[in-house]
């Protein structure tokens, strides 16, 4: 019978323990207790470990496995099998084609969808406009050699822009869509970093397991004057890209 996770994993209460098990796995891998090619525990200490049964510890193997995370051979164990992880600085300047230039050979930026809505509290205090003015949102999907890395959310102040949608739908480029609008260069004045499950939406459009966890980054961007431009989310996989502050 499956006992309680009570242990020091249990970081996140409410989600299904095979999740929170494939977390706690994550979390060696990327704090650094675990290597690429090294042997994971077996299952049996697995189980103690997290207080679970052994068909909860593989679930969460399997998880892992679908993710590329770890590699399970018959009669031999799981290992760690996580491909190179990327690199995105955040910084005073952050642009998706510059901080992963070097990393892979093909960068796409492509335009999901793009419609008016009203301003949210949030996104008013970040654009500093009236709550319910007019915004573009734009939802975008990035990729990296053919593998997604980045969905993103962007809102931009419809009186200032009314047509950067339908300039970045043409460029695929915040920083040239700018640029054509008469900003020659822009900096980011804020960015708050956190993580997540996601969703199913995101699962589908990132290409994830079920439970995989995301780097959310919020951020607000200037012109030279200081003025917000951009209110944006990006969603990252934390498996395949990290941020560096």
């Amino acid at each position: 019978m499956t006992k309680n996770l009570t242990t020091p994993e249990s970081h996140l209460s409410g989600v299904a323990i095979w999740r929170r098990i494939a977390d706690a796995i994550r979390l060696d891998i990327v704090g650094g207790k675990l290597a690429q090619g090294d042997r994971l525990p077996p299952e049996s200490e697995l189980a103690e470990r997290f207080s679970a049964n052994r068909h909860t510890v593989r679930r969460a193997l399997a998880a892992l496995q679908a993710e590329g995370v770890v590699k399970t051979e018959q009669g031999r164990g799981s290992f760690v099998d996580q491909a190179r992880r990327l690199s995105y600085k955040i910084g005073k300047r952050t642009r998706f084609s510059e901080n992963l230039a070097g990393q892979a050979d093909e960068l796409r930026s492509a335009l999901l969808s793009q419609h008016l809505e009203n301003a949210s509290a949030a996104c008013a205090a970040a654009l500093a406009i009236k709550i319910g003015a007019k915004v573009s949102r734009l939802e975008t999907l990035s990729t990296a050699d053919g593998r997604p890395v980045s969905r993103a959310t962007a809102w931009i102040a419809f009186r200032d822009f009314p047509d950067f949608a339908e300039r970045f739908a043409a460029s695929h480029s915040v920083t040239a869509t700018f640029r054509e609008l008469g900003i020659a260069d822009y900096s980011r004045a804020s960015t708050k970093i956190s993580a997540r499950h996601a969703n199913a939406e995101e699962t589908t459009m990132l290409k994830l397991a079920p439970g995989a966890i995301l780097l959310v980054s919020e951020a607000v961007d200037i012109d030279p004057d200081g003025k917000p431009i951009l209110y944006g989310l990006s969603r990252f996989p934390a498996d395949l890209l990290e941020l560096v502050v």
